[in-house]
């Protein structure tokens, strides 16, 4: 976490190889989920692919900054459940962002996403938040639909390895302080006041479709 710039990064390695690193940026009110996946170098991947979908963050989804900085694990090698599992959430990201041009919706773009240069996404009701905020609308651009090309099939589905389809992409954030817990307390008065007692955890899992312009780009969607 830090204070000074407002946000808090988490960082975790999955089953498969792959690292997620999610950034929450209160400031700007976004969120920034990178994933670099192992290549399948046998099948002409290069070693790794990198992948980066930014939506809005809302209140509330994440415990503030301030209040991260002054956590400390009593035992911070124990491997943690979450309290709370929270549903699902499935994103349409159907947007592409210009990475040179990113620093304005976050400053954080820049590092988190300088691996997928080529390779980030959004979707079109969190771009017209931003925009309504003042954001240059010249940093996204559309990505074709199903109802632009009709022939347009989910990767999964999708035969030739270098025609373009809608890929795939899940993640589950396994453990994360997501709300303040307060406890109430009496004052000799008899007065009662609540005070922050502690943090509520929580996990959450995403799947993310986006456009692809060759299914070589996803071929982990076969498998799933």
């Amino acid at each position: 976490a830090d204070s000074g710039s407002d946000c808090i990064s988490l960082e975790l390695r999955t089953a498969d190889g792959a690292l997620v690193t999610l950034t929450a940026d209160f400031r700007q009110e976004v969120k920034i989920f990178r994933a670099l996946i192992l290549g399948e170098l046998e099948r002409g991947q290069s070693q790794f692919q990198a992948l980066c979908f930014i939506t809005r963050l809302h209140r509330n989804e994440i415990i503030p900054s301030e209040s991260m900085v002054k956590l400390r694990q009593k035992n911070p090698r124990t491997v943690r459940q979450a309290e709370e599992v929270r549903g699902l959430e499935h994103l349409s990201m159907d947007v592409a962002v210009n990475f040179s041009k990113g620093a304005q919706l976050s400053s954080h773009i820049h590092n988190v996403c300088a691996e997928a240069k080529e390779a980030i996404y959004t979707r079109e009701e969190d771009v017209k938040f931003w925009l309504e905020k003042g954001v240059d609308g010249s940093m996204f651009e559309v990505l074709p639909q199903t109802s632009d090309l009709p022939d347009l099939q989910r990767c999964k589905l999708c035969a030739d390895r270098w025609k373009p389809c809608i890929c795939s992409y899940s993640l589950s954030i396994e453990w994360y302080p997501c709300m303040l817990k307060y406890c109430k307390s009496r004052d000799a008065g008899g007065k009662v006041s609540s005070y922050k007692c502690g943090i509520r955890s929580c996990q959450k899992g995403y799947t993310f479709d986006y456009y692809v312009p060759q299914k070589q780009l996803c071929l982990w969607d076969e498998e799933t």
